[in-house]
């Protein structure tokens, strides 16, 4: 089979896969031992949540109902951790009866309720029972499997010792296979399920990626990133410094309008074809944007994914992020410049040419618009793309959508115009690595999400806070920030938001201070690593593929020194100016 096919065949399969698996995913629970209705019976139904200590969901819990003993009903809890038994006794025997409700899962301490039968609510001939049940956690052997796997994934991936997607395949995979091979065996170690695993992808965020690389892929071809590289240099009069400012502001500003992986998905190749011309190593001008897009995707609620998780769960609107957060990151952006001057400006003055307006000429005649049909139909789809971005919020659709819908029509155009080869855009244009390793990356934090070492993380900032509205702030942004440094803060600020929700409430004053703790430091600390934030992979991955390379540590130590010192400015900024 052609090279070109078993790519196109292999991504089919995995969306295919995917749709399937999550279908599955979201049935909702139901008995297992059901027996035929019997006329004239009594009936019994039993219903309710288990949640964990944080009052969140427990899917996947094993729900045994017994009767004076005798099992009568097995089910598992629903995504949303709701439970649901109904079964008939005979006549007469309900209230004499001692129900009881087993529950149990790994990486949770078992509970068992009892009622006596003429405790139950009643009516006519049918029996109720709603109960919540709360699950305190255990850090059993799921949860230091889990954990051990996790360290040992990022110890693969910080030093190289393996491409970052094999580690974090590696690390994926593990994980599911002890869980259905030992923890078949001894529950006790299984850590989450196939369908668990498949839920803790975030489908937005690849098919967001898929989306817009493609578009990005088509646009390619027109020229227009030469294009704009010619016109950006020629703008900041071969100054390589202010060129690299302008793109800052520019990358920032964008970010907070779309988000920050879109920006970069656009802007990267401009990046580079600017770089090649100047001579410039294109990550001393990729890693400044980079970190630019992370800043300016803080600064509103639609700039980042957790902002948008926080202004869910808060109630809180794109005007309040934009109030709260807009001075704070501009404030962070102008310490980014004068970061980028210390470290990088040797390599910016190295970059400049003998003659400017000769090499704006060369540049005007190499760097030209080379298919201007496809461009203006790219740039419609892509603005109308953009629209359903801005608005996505009235028409309650999540963000890939959007980018999925332009990329559809655009293909569709390009292909029709017999402009591209759609083969050879799938195979080169949509960078698969990347995507896998996003994939295989969501599943290694979900499954410590799923034993508790973020739930762990959570309990421990509510113990130290001790009701201080200083050491709340401190605590929320330094630990947001480090952890979202090396784990996905999608499900990191998950896990915060009840606690976040709770702390605002106890300490006095707190308003909505703690949630922009929650927002700078989540977003801020994408900064730190070159997993830290999507938009820091999805540059890279690009680069990478142009053959510019850099390691973990390499990009770590260019950048985790601005991170330390955006998010301090962020503390002091909520400290000092406390913005509601």
């Amino acid at each position: 089979m052609p090279r070109s096919k078993a790519f196109f065949i292999f991504a089919l399969l995995i969306c295919l896969v995917l749709l399937i698996s999550t279908s599955f995913a979201g049935e909702s629970a139901t008995g297992k031992h059901r027996r035929p209705l019997i006329p004239g019976a009594d009936t019994v139904s039993i219903s309710g949540f288990v949640l964990d200590n944080h009052k969140e969901p427990v899917p996947e819990a094993h729900v045994s109902i017994l009767v004076n003993g005798e099992e009568v009903d097995l089910l598992e809890t629903a995504h949303n951790g709701k439970y649901v038994s109904r079964f008939q006794l005979e006549k007469g025997k309900i209230q004499s009866a001692t129900i009881g409700i087993k529950v149990y899962k790994a990486s949770f301490q078992g509970k068992t309720l009892t009622f006596k039968g003429n405790e139950l609510a009643s009516k006519d001939k049918h029996f109720y029972i709603s109960e919540d049940i709360v699950l305190g956690r255990v850090l059993g052997p799921a949860f230091w499997i889990s954990t051990v796997v996790f360290i040992l994934a990022y110890i693969l991936i910080a030093f190289e010792l393996l491409h970052r997607t094999v580690a974090a395949m590696i690390g994926a995979t593990l994980m599911m296979t002890i869980s259905y091979t030992i923890g078949t065996i001894n529950p006790a170690y299984h850590i989450f399920s196939f369908e668990r695993a498949i839920a803790a992808i975030d489908m937005n965020v690849i098919f967001l990626l898929m989306g817009m690389m493609i578009i990005v892929g088509v646009l390619k071809h027109t020229g227009v990133f030469q294009w704009c590289a010619y016109f950006a240099y020629k703008l900041a009069k071969g100054k390589v410094f202010l060129l690299t400012i302008f793109l800052m502001v520019f990358t920032a500003i964008t970010s907070a309008v779309l988000d920050n992986v879109t920006t970069m998905l656009l802007l990267t190749g401009v990046a580079i074809e600017i770089c090649v011309s100047l001579n410039l190593n294109p990550l001393d001008m990729l890693i400044p944007l980079v970190m630019a897009s992370n800043v300016g995707g803080t600064a509103t609620l639609i700039g980042d994914p957790p902002n948008i998780m926080i202004g869910s769960y808060a109630g809180l609107t794109f005007t309040n992020f934009l109030l709260a957060l807009g001075l704070v990151c501009a404030l962070s952006l102008v310490a980014l410049i004068i970061f980028c001057k210390i470290y990088w400006g040797k390599d910016y003055a190295a970059a400049k040419v003998d003659s400017i307006e000769e090499h704006i000429k060369t540049l005007k005649a190499e760097y030209k618009i080379t298919d201007p049909a496809l461009l203006t139909y790219g740039l419609a789809v892509l603005g109308f793309a953009v629209f359903l971005f801005l608005t996505h919020g009235y028409w309650h659709m999540e963000v890939s959508i959007a980018a999925l819908m332009g990329a559809a029509i655009l293909v569709t155009i390009a292909i029709l115009t017999e402009k591209i080869n759609l083969i050879q855009l799938i195979e080169k244009d949509i960078e698969w690595p990347t995507l896998m390793f996003f994939i295989f990356l969501f599943i290694i934090v979900g499954a410590v999400d799923e034993t508790g070492l973020l739930a762990l993380i959570a309990d421990w900032i509510v113990h130290l806070s001790q009701g201080s509205f200083v050491i709340s702030v401190t605590l929320i942004i330094w630990v947001a920030a480090i952890v979202s440094a090396f784990v996905d803060n999608i499900p990191f600020t998950a896990t915060m938001l009840p606690i976040v929700a709770y702390l605002s409430e106890v300490i006095p004053g707190a308003g909505d201070q703690l949630w922009w703790a929650l927002a700078l430091g989540a977003c801020f600390g994408g900064n730190g690593t070159i997993i830290g934030a999507s938009a820091n992979v999805v540059t890279m991955g690009i680069a990478e593929s142009r053959g510019y390379h850099i390691s973990f540590v390499g990009f770590m130590k260019k950048t985790f020194p601005y991170m330390i010192i955006s998010v301090a400015i962020g503390q002091a900024w909520l400290l000092i100016f406390r913005p509601q």
